[in-house]
């Protein structure tokens, strides 16, 4: 059996995932990034392989992806987040042909076909207010951490308006909803209805067919889907087992798992 991993390197958390032959999943590890990506990168590693039942040396292949990629020496090959996200999306839901990558630093819409390959996609512009980072800066101002944008949003009873396309504009609407004595559940809630209204056009711009699917560090927060499929009018699916925020590293050690069978192929054939 072989085994690879795949690395995804992102601004805000690192994701690792390790897989055998089959592509079943042995072991993963995400944790924050932090500064130094070659370290995250190793740290991130060492605990996806602590207790998946593969050894360091029984990895034959490692690739890396995300906004550090090129920075993991540990890896083998360094792949866009949009291939791997294809890759994990279509493994997990074949019927799938537009997937929204919802990040921290980018929030990516992009278009696939029957086989996984990426026909055209759409990232938001440079602003932090169409990009995961807004919430996390949001919810860190209301004292809390990014995991719970799911549970508070969900607990919302009426979402405040948050109308400002600048992350600084935003920031006075959510502290001047703060001081109405608005409740933290409802500003987190309109935090994410203002996201959700972005990242919609993105998919409207990228000529989204559907079924659609959520993938990133977003994929769980419900309100977001929620938000989506009644903005575009269809649903959308979401990755098995709350494995959305490891599609990037999901994708990547299949594609590892890819390049590995070719290079045997290769050397077999000389």
């Amino acid at each position: 059996m072989t085994f690879t991993a795949g690395i995804d390197l992102g601004s805000s958390y690192t994701k690792v995932v390790i897989v055998d032959g089959d592509g079943d999943i042995k072991g993963k590890s995400m944790g924050p990034t932090g500064f130094h990506f070659a370290k995250a990168a190793e740290k991130g590693l060492v605990a996806a392989l602590d207790g998946s039942g593969v050894d360091r040396d029984e990895l034959e292949y490692i690739a890396s992806t995300g906004f550090g990629r090129y920075a993991a020496e540990i890896s083998d090959l360094s792949i866009t987040e949009l291939t791997c996200h294809a890759v994990a999306t279509h493994r997990w839901l074949p019927e799938v042909r537009t997937v929204l990558d919802a990040g921290g630093q980018t929030v990516k819409a992009l278009r696939m076909d029957e086989n996984g390959r990426v026909l055209g996609f759409r990232l938001n512009d440079k602003c932090a207010a169409g990009a995961g980072a807004f919430l996390q800066k949001t919810v860190k101002y209301l004292g809390y951490d990014v995991t719970d944008i799911a549970p508070l949003s969900e607990a919302a009873t009426d979402p405040v308006t948050v109308s400002s396309v600048c992350t600084v504009f935003a920031e006075s609407e959510i502290i001047n909803h703060l001081a109405a004595d608005r409740s933290i559940e409802d500003v987190c809630a309109g935090a994410v209805i203002a996201l959700t209204d972005r990242a919609a056009q993105l998919v409207k711009r990228v000529k989204a067919e559907p079924p659609f699917a959520l993938t990133g560090g977003l994929a769980t927060v419900k309100l977001l889907s929620q938000q989506l499929e009644e903005i575009l009018g269809s649903p959308f699916l979401v990755p098995p087992d709350g494995l959305g925020a490891y599609a990037g590293a999901y994708g990547a050690a299949l594609l590892a798992q890819q390049r590995l069978e070719k290079m045997k192929v290769s050397a077999s054939a000389q």
